[in-house]
């Protein structure tokens, strides 16, 4: 039968196998030797496959608005940090432990601007 079943097939090789079970639904007469592919098991299959690709397509939007949900809660904590921050530099100062505890650098560890020199002409 096939190759590699682990992999998933075109959707025209699909498209192509569900015009094959349209056709043989109008046979008359259709009794294959092989009780395997009889009428009522190819409906069958065909019914669980579409069943199966809705609830594919069911739990990736889902999984896509988990995501979003994710993101959204990642940005609302972020921002809460953020304030929280301001917070700590107006309540202890910006040269405080606590400042540096939060992860920001402490007033007097900041390096000092310096003036750049001219560049010499001659």
């Amino acid at each position: 039968m096939a190759k590699d079943e682990g992999r998933r097939l075109k959707p025209s090789l699909v498209q192509e196998d569900k015009d094959a079970l349209a056709a043989i639904v109008t046979m008359t007469g259709y009794q294959p030797s092989n009780a395997a592919y009889a009428l009522q098991k190819l409906q069958a299959a065909a019914a669980a496959m579409t069943a199966a690709q809705d609830d594919e397509t069911q739990k990736a939007a889902a999984a896509k608005a988990a995501r979003d949900d994710a993101a959204a809660k990642e940005w609302e904590f972020h921002n809460l940090v953020l304030g929280a921050k301001d917070q700590v530099i107006a309540q202890f100062g910006r040269d405080s432990n606590e400042a540096q505890s939060v992860g920001l650098k402490k007033k007097s560890e900041r390096k000092k601007p310096t003036k750049k020199q001219p560049a010499k002409s001659e």
